[in-house]
């Protein structure tokens, strides 16, 4: 198995994983009622998707 020869420094480890950072998912807004929604997923304010109801969503 391989084996490291030397200790990695700090400095080297934290250069290495400064590209591993948390994305904000792109919003769109629902064709429908409006809010924002996350791509390819289906509006949870009123169910909609791609213009077709695909949850039901009673508001009384």
């Amino acid at each position: 198995m391989a084996h490291p020869k030397r200790k990695v420094s700090k400095q080297r480890r934290d250069k290495r994983r400064t590209h591993y950072k948390a994305t904000v998912p792109t919003l769109a807004t629902c064709s429908n009622c409006g809010s924002a929604v996350m791509y390819h997923h289906v509006c949870p304010e009123c169910g909609y998707y791609r213009g077709r109801q695909l949850i039901n969503k009673n508001v009384d």
